[in-house]
């Protein structure tokens, strides 16, 4: 189950924070969390610069932050997400929850998933993470870092995915598909 990572994600069009979206779990998770009411490239940005703004992504360190301070790095300009007081507190509870369920390595959300519905549990149990972003989360694991316990193509989506975005191309074609997606469900609903 333990495979190589990317040398980057392309989900941000910024080096620097592709790079630690790979190489960083939690911030990978992070970026996930944030990822709603903004654009993916802020969603997933936003982990490389709470990291500048707090010196470190260490699960504990921000679990144990005071809420205010963390609301305020949300809140410093340029915020961190649309919603910068709701957001640093699910990050918050994000961190706790892998700081002390999984003594604060993220990745050990997936490196001790038995079989793929148990990676989908251990990734739903996770602050912050519904059905919809385990799904997407299950195929980026798959697919980019190779994590594929047993069964995982049964809780994959078969709808694309972040998981399927290799390239800037690539990710301006998932943003296009998801666009049309969300704008044919505005029409059938009026």
């Amino acid at each position: 189950m333990a495979a190589t990572p990317p040398e980057r994600l392309h989900f941000t069009g910024h080096a620097e924070a592709d790079e630690l979206l790979a190489r960083e779990p939690l911030a990978l998770l992070i970026g996930f969390v944030l990822d709603q009411q903004v654009t993916v490239q802020k969603a997933f940005s936003s982990p490389l610069e709470l990291e500048r703004r707090v010196r470190s992504l260490d699960a504990a360190e921000i679990a144990g932050m005071e809420p205010d301070a963390l609301e305020r790095v949300f809140r410093e300009k340029p915020a961190l997400h649309r919603y910068p007081g709701v957001m640093a507190r699910r990050t918050q509870e994000l961190c706790a929850f892998v700081a002390s369920e999984h003594g604060g390595k993220a990745e050990r959300v997936w490196t001790k998933a038995e079989d793929g519905r148990d990676l989908e549990r251990r990734l739903l149990e996770l602050p912050g993470i519904g059905a919809m972003k385990a799904k997407s989360l299950v195929a980026v694991l798959a697919k980019r870092f190779g994590v594929q316990p047993p069964g995982w193509e049964n809780v994959a989506p078969s709808y694309p995915t972040l998981g399927d975005v290799d390239s800037v191309e690539a990710l301006e074609r998932y943003q296009e598909a998801k666009r049309a997606h969300k704008a044919k469900l505005r029409a059938a609903s009026s």
